[in-house]
């Protein structure tokens, strides 16, 4: 099969969607969204799931009252039949290689659940095919992925949402960033970021490959190595999988896990102030279950990435961010006039309470959500807010660039932690200063036949 270069074109890949006005979505409360109004096939929108593991199946399930899967591309065989069965009756198409989701000028919508580390490139990728793209959080591995995806998405125009749905959850998360933004707490001054910490494990043995599974073609950009699993009471112990998350050569641990949520809402709530969020500085301390040298792990057969630390982070104007993985998570953000703090299952505070007697104006909320309504929480809002930008080619609530700003704290966290020293951090170049060992660590080596493909589609089997 092969590919051709093609630029990003507006397409009508919703025929009922109904909005109402520019830029505005139906409040859920007196009108379904567009394409939920039969509930027929033809009332949705074809959608191409590439990772089809618990995370890709349930955002796919949240909002299967617009989407219709068409293909699902995975390399493990039990995930993509378990995504077919459950979310598209055993009608959808199914692949190993993701490329020919995007070989495919019919499939217009692409959702990436992968692991962390085969983010960046079916991403980059499928935006130079044209389409429009919701990823699953971190965006990326290192920040120089960040850079390219930046560059990449600027060039061709495609829409990106990244999956950092805390910033769809309007009773909570949201509705913290509208009282920041109609200056309830004044000017922030310090936040904290509470995200839990990694596990440890044991040595984990090399083990046969599970039939279904394309090992070579899970571990893709990332180094070759054995698979290892040992059985476990919840879950096996595994190098592969769920496990992906406490292993650096796939993941950044709890830093770009939970970090990717908790910093996320912090540095946006520094954005809706008006108050930089150009990092300055991060440092502290962190506790690995092996040993590093050089900022790699030395030991190769347990999981290695952070298993409880505290770091700060300076930003310009002196506005001090600790991350933490002890104490009540959530997010503590501080200011001259008053104090808030917003978790998954609570918003409390004074600025909270005062809310009774001097409640927020009307569309403080709508402000903060780029001018769209209230629609539903979460997963559904994400995906709502996602498919009407796409149709209308406008951004949507997480931007990729938004995004990248507050990853590359958590990023850099994560290179203080393998390096065991303080870093300071140039903005602007996006480089760190008098550090060239920090600095290799901006990217990493993509392992040969798993390069990104710039400027075109990758067909199958190039």
């Amino acid at each position: 099969m092969t590919s051709k270069t093609q630029k990003p074109v507006r397409r009508d890949f919703i025929k009922t969607m109904g909005v109402a006005g520019a830029g505005l979505l139906v409040p859920w409360s007196t009108k379904p969204s567009f394409a939920c109004g039969t509930g027929s096939a033809n009332d949705k929108a074809d959608i191409a799931l590439i990772g089809a593991g618990s995370m890709g199946r349930g955002n796919i399930k949240s909002a299967s009252k617009w989407l219709n899967l068409v293909a699902i591309a995975d390399v493990d065989e039990k995930s993509s039949d378990a995504a077919n069965k459950s979310l598209a009756g055993g009608k959808a198409k199914v692949y190993k290689d993701y490329r020919a989701i995007l070989d495919d000028d019919n499939i217009k919508l692409v959702h990436i659940a992968t692991p962390d580390h085969w983010h960046a490139k079916p991403l980059i990728e499928a935006m130079y095919a044209g389409k429009s793209v919701y990823c699953e959080k971190p965006l990326t591995l290192t920040i120089d992925e960040g850079k390219l995806i930046r560059k990449v998405q600027e060039e061709t125009g495609c829409v990106v949402q990244v999956g950092t749905q805390q910033r769809s959850t309007f009773n909570r998360f949201t509705k913290a960033i509208a009282i920041v933004q109609q200056g309830r707490i004044g000017k922030i001054t310090k936040m904290t970021a509470v995200i839990g910490g990694a596990p440890e494990s044991p040595s984990i043995p090399v083990a046969d490959v599970p039939e279904t599974l394309d090992w070579d073609r899970w571990l893709g950009p990332a180094p070759k190595v054995e698979f290892r699993m040992k059985k476990a009471k919840k879950r096996p112990l595994s190098n592969c999988h769920y496990e992906f998350r406490w292993w650096y050569e796939y993941s950044g641990g709890k830093l770009t896990d939970w970090g990717a949520h908790h910093v996320d809402i912090a540095v946006w709530a520094l954005l809706a102030n008006g108050q930089s969020t150009d990092l300055v500085s991060i440092g502290g301390t962190a506790t690995h279950p092996v040993t590093f040298k050089g900022g790699e792990a030395v030991e190769k057969d347990r999981y290695n990435t952070a298993t409880s630390f505290e770091f700060k982070a300076m930003f310009e104007g002196g506005v001090e961010l600790l991350i933490k993985s002890g104490g009540r998570n959530g997010v503590l953000i501080e200011g001259e006039k008053g104090r808030l703090f917003v978790s998954r299952g609570k918003l409390d505070g004074q600025p909270v309470q005062d809310l009774e007697e001097n409640p927020l104006p009307e569309d403080a909320i709508k402000q903060v959500y780029k001018g769209f309504d209230v629609v539903e929480n979460e997963r559904r809002a994400h995906w709502v807010n996602f498919l009407h930008c796409a149709e209308n080619k406008q951004e949507p609530i997480s931007d990729v660039h938004s995004h990248m700003q507050m990853l590359n704290v958590c990023h850099l966290a994560g290179i203080s932690a393998r390096l065991g020293r303080d870093l300071t951090w140039d903005a602007k170049s996006e480089t760190i200063t008098g550090d060239d060992e920090a600095n290799s660590m901006l990217a990493r080596p993509y392992r040969e036949g798993y390069e990104i493909e710039m400027g075109k589609p990758a067909a199958v089997g190039s």
